[in-house]
This record gives C-alpha cells, sequence and structure tokens, in this order.
C-alpha cells in the first residue's frame, strides 16, 4: 500500500505551511513560503522569456489574499 504523501505536490505541502504561517501572523515567513510555493507551482514550464498565464487555483488565491491583508 502506497502512502498518500507519496503523491502530494509539493506546492500542496507549501501551501499547507504558509496558511499556518498565516495564522501565526508571521510575516517574513508567510512571503517565503509564498515564494517557494510560486517557484514549485512554476518551475519546468518554460525558458527564459516565459511568462505565467495559468490562474492559481482559488486556495492559493485566498492565501495570497490573506497575505496581502496581513502586510497591509
Amino acid at each position: 500500500m502506497q502512502n498518500n504523501s507519496e503523491h502530494a505536490r509539493l506546492s500542496d505541502k507549501i501551501l499547507d505551511a504558509l496558511k499556518l504561517a498565516i495564522e501565526q501572523e508571521d510575516v517574513m515567513i508567510a512571503e517565503a513560503l509564498n515564494h517557494a510555493m510560486e517557484l514549485s507551482m512554476t518551475r519546468n514550464t518554460g525558458g527564459g522569456e516565459f511568462i505565467e498565464r495559468r490562474e492559481y487555483p482559488q486556495e492559493v488565491e485566498n492565501a495570497m489574499i490573506r497575505l496581502r491583508s496581513l502586510k497591509s
């Protein structure tokens, strides 16, 4: 029997940590996790001139909104 974590995406794990950092109001860690999440979601998706055109899932958008409001 395979462990569910073997099929989890790195971005999902980072999103969970990002949500926790936001709940704890740790802006510095949340910003670092947000950057790591963006990197994990867009790696291997284009060359030097690549422009990300896909939309983030709603759960990710919600976390980004919460992070922006925490920073202000």
